[in-house]
């Protein structure tokens, strides 16, 4: 009978050590081709704005985790703001609680392999029904207390909401014009004729009132930029796969270009190098086309296909992926260039996965 709570608490033990090993697996990144399914770079004040979805990328594109552009986006409501005090309140269970439960549970998996066997353990589960005893008491009075302030607060929530719900004339004037998402954006599309990408374009029209006003007007994305556009998706991902960094500098903007950079720095450290070949545009649309302070932005989703795969720089073992294999992906990509300048001008600003 000892010998089998013996192996019960082993097996436990290992199972344990097991999901630990699992979960810190998980955090590996996945460092394939240019982007390697990050989302980092600048869309101007679109930056932490998710762009309109497309018949390519119908889905919200990942948001941008990595840029240099300040975050000084919409200001959160009122009601909003109180929500988001109230979840950020380190709880017994968000911080204190949870490590210390943690403890307990690594301190009896522990007293379990030295041979405490099911007895340890139902000691170690009394003790748990202890502390949870305790933080529910805890976390009752914590809720009575905060809930003899609440009228105060709920009055003042209310007088917030009524000066955030006045109509504004402009707003119904431009909803009149287009659809209009959860920004206060409304947005006009122009079509395009297609050769590869799709045809259709959009634009901001109208920056939110709730963040700093940035003039925006609306671009239209002509068939040779997104000619173009095709162009610099086989040469970044060609460059990218053959660790060309004078090429990438010509096609990217110092901010994307360095993101690169540090993606490719971090495969040469792990030994490794990213082959990118055969790439070849399926589907492609634009998302969005704006001016503003003196640039232009157009945003393109697309969906190509490549070989990409991971091998050892030394000995070309391979780690990653299939040396033979073609692989589609689908992101959204954002090129800049001066205010109507050139069509070899625009450069790559950010890449989104999709």
């Amino acid at each position: 009978m000892l010998r089998a709570t013996s192996r019960l608490s082993q097996f436990t033990v290992a199972l344990g050590l097991a999901l630990v090993v699992s979960l810190s697996a998980m955090d590996i990144a996945d460092a394939r081709r240019a982007g390697g399914g990050s989302s980092f770079g600048s869309r101007g004040s679109k930056t932490y704005q998710a762009p309109a979805p497309t018949q390519t990328a119908p889905n919200t594109a990942a948001p941008i985790e990595r840029s240099m552009t300040p975050n000084t986006g919409a200001q959160t409501r009122p009601a909003q703001g109180a929500a988001a005090a109230n979840a950020a309140k380190p709880g017994f269970f968000n911080n204190f609680g949870r490590s210390m439960l943690g403890g307990l549970l690594v301190g009896g998996l522990i007293g379990m392999l030295l041979g405490n066997g099911l007895g340890g353990m139902a000691g170690f589960l009394g003790l748990i029904l202890q502390v949870a005893l305790f933080a529910g008491l805890a976390m009752l009075a914590m809720r009575f207390f905060a809930n003899r302030n609440k009228p105060a607060t709920a009055a003042a929530g209310a007088g917030n909401a009524a000066g955030a719900n006045r109509v504004n004339p402009m707003q119904n004037l431009g909803a009149q014009f287009g659809k209009r998402d959860d920004n206060t954006h409304a947005r006009s599309s122009t079509s395009v004729p297609s050769a590869g990408f799709g045809a259709n374009t959009s634009s901001g029209a109208a920056a939110s009132m709730m963040q700093p006003a940035v003039e925006e007007k609306p671009l239209t994305v002509s068939q040779e930029d997104l000619e173009h556009f095709e162009k610099m998706l086989t040469e970044v991902q060609t460059a990218y796969g053959q660790e060309n960094y004078g090429t990438l500098r010509q096609l990217t903007t110092p901010e994307a270009m360095s993101y690169l950079a540090e993606e490719l720095g971090e495969n040469a450290t792990n030994g490794l190098r990213n082959h990118v070949s055969d790439v070849k545009l399926l589907q492609g649309d634009v998302s969005e086309g704006w001016s503003e302070e003196g640039k232009d932005y157009a945003t393109v989703a697309i969906r190509y296909e490549s070989i990409d795969y991971l091998a050892d720089r030394n000995t070309g073992e391979l780690a990653e992926g299939e040396s033979m294999e073609i692989s589609e992906s689908t992101e959204v990509w954002t090129f800049v260039r001066p205010a109507n300048g050139r069509i070899e001008e625009w450069k790559l600003s950010a890449i989104q996965a999709a």
